[in-house]
């Protein structure tokens, strides 16, 4: 399919937020309203999506009751609201590797029967790094791996830090990917925001290494993406457009696409970054 992919967008049930979470969004987001209709109505955001110029997005969830309070709940209600326009919206749901009621199981259902557009690891949010399954202690990391790539399903890893409460920035290494990219060769891994901000050399040079391991360059200010990665034309084949919105400081996809845009980079590498790419991996 033609046209922008947005591919880190998150639509997620915001009453399963954990209070203080909740309570410091709705003071910075003076377009809170709007954002809990949109959560509840997809034809809103399927509206939004044409008013910004984005052809599909990519719908973020994930297992994190602990920082987050995101339950597996999260996966029904991101299978359903996608059901709306599967074509335009990419379900991504999860597993925790600790907290998930037989997590094997849950793997099978996300997987196979779900049919879910991609799988989320958010290490600082989970409290386990992405390679967490190497020593033996998590063999519910490994299995998720297997099917994913099995079934030719992305997995996006959180990589860089994370301003939430609760949240530990020492997962956020994206090196821990580079177990899992050498593991399981024929999985495609998206690595979340690049590292950003201590880890962007580290997430280069897996994007570098690896065939199938790809970033996105969500949560960066387009204005600091080339501070950042310098060398972005060089990976234009392996990277990939995201916003983030509405994560906190986020101006909006619309305003974000606009400063992508503005960039001093090849028109070549910005239609591979907003919508080639996308399209190899998400078909």
């Amino acid at each position: 399919m033609a046209g922008v992919t947005d591919v880190h967008v998150h639509i997620q049930p915001f009453e399963m937020l954990k209070q203080e979470i909740l309570e410091s969004m709705r003071r910075e987001k003076q377009d809170f309203d709007f954002l809990v209709r949109i959560s509840k109505n997809p034809t809103t955001f399927l509206a939004l999506l044409d008013e910004v110029g984005v052809e599909r997005a990519c719908l973020i969830n994930y297992v994190a009751p602990e920082v987050m309070g995101y339950t597996d709940k999260v996966n029904d209600y991101v299978v359903a609201y996608a059901k709306a326009n599967r074509e335009r919206l990419i379900p991504f749901g999860s597993i925790h590797p600790t907290l998930t009621s037989n997590p094997n199981e849950a793997i099978r259902v996300l997987i196979r029967d779900d049919r879910i557009g991609g799988i989320k690891i958010h290490p600082p949010h989970q409290l386990v790094d992405a390679n967490a399954y190497t020593d033996g202690t998590m063999p519910a990391l490994r299995r998720l791996y297997e099917e994913a790539e099995d079934a030719r399903i992305p997995v996006m890893i959180h990589t860089g830090t994370s301003i939430f409460p609760g949240a530990r920035a020492k997962f956020g290494n994206p090196l821990a990917a580079d177990d899992v990219a050498v593991d399981f060769p024929r999985l495609r891994i998206i690595l979340a925001h690049g590292g950003r901000p201590f880890w962007c050399e580290e997430a280069f040079f897996l994007v570098r290494r690896h065939p199938n391991v790809y970033l996105d360059v969500s949560s960066i200010p387009p204005k600091r993406l080339l501070s950042y990665f310098p060398r972005l034309e060089e990976i234009a084949d392996k990277a990939l457009f995201g916003s983030d919105w509405p994560g906190p400081g986020v101006p909006g996809i619309a305003a974000n696409l606009k400063a992508f845009r503005a960039l001093p980079i090849s028109n070549a590498a910005k239609s591979k970054i907003l919508e080639q790419n996308a399209a190899n991996i998400f078909g």
